[in-house]
């Protein structure tokens, strides 16, 4: 009992710590002009994806080698760029055409770009041999309620910037995917 215990507290720990991607992002794609109902959504899809990924990379985990999972980091930063420079971009211009936005296929873009990194972690735990469901839960529950928050955090804040709102979101988005490629390289 005491081996689950420790093994669930570990699981949660990296819960939050891989939720705290899902945080950041969510934080500067809040400041679009987003309805609750579509916070709710992005955070739904967000969960979904962050059980989908470990699940992947858990059972690939066995057959794949370590560079794979660094590789998928470095996918999900240049994402990230993408998503950062495209809101950087539409701030700028007078219109309100956007590239990609939280709708439809680009809601699926971006909870991919924010999962990648679970699908790493999964690489490892399977490797490992983590309780599957106990991973999956975790990453699911910590990564919907740390979007949420971040989502609703960033819709706060883009009331308080105004119109200069959704260039800082896009520059949070640009400064994490530059992140995660600098860990790649």
């Amino acid at each position: 009992m005491a081996e689950m215990i420790g093994e669930l507290v570990a699981l949660i720990l990296m819960a939050v710590a891989l939720g705290m991607d899902a945080f950041s992002v969510g934080l500067g794609m809040g400041m679009y002009q987003l309805r609750l109902r579509k916070i709710f959504q992005i955070g739904i899809m967000i969960g979904i994806f962050h059980v989908l990924m470990p699940l992947f990379g858990i059972t690939a985990g066995k057959f794949l080698s370590e560079k794979f999972g660094t590789f998928a980091t470095f996918i999900g930063g240049a994402l990230l760029i993408v998503l950062g420079i495209q809101m950087i971009w539409s701030s700028l211009k007078k219109e309100e055409e956007k590239i990609i936005t939280p709708i439809g296929f680009g809601l699926i873009f971006f909870a991919l770009s924010v999962s990648l990194d679970s699908f790493s972690v999964g690489l490892s735990l399977g490797i490992f041999g983590a309780r599957t469901m106990l991973v999956l839960i975790c990453f699911g529950i910590m990564a919907t309620i740390q979007t949420w928050a971040g989502l609703l955090l960033g819709r706060k804040v883009r009331h308080w910037i105004g119109c200069y709102s959704e260039a800082l979101g896009g520059g949070i988005l640009l400064a994490f995917g530059f992140k995660l490629i600098t860990v790649f390289w």
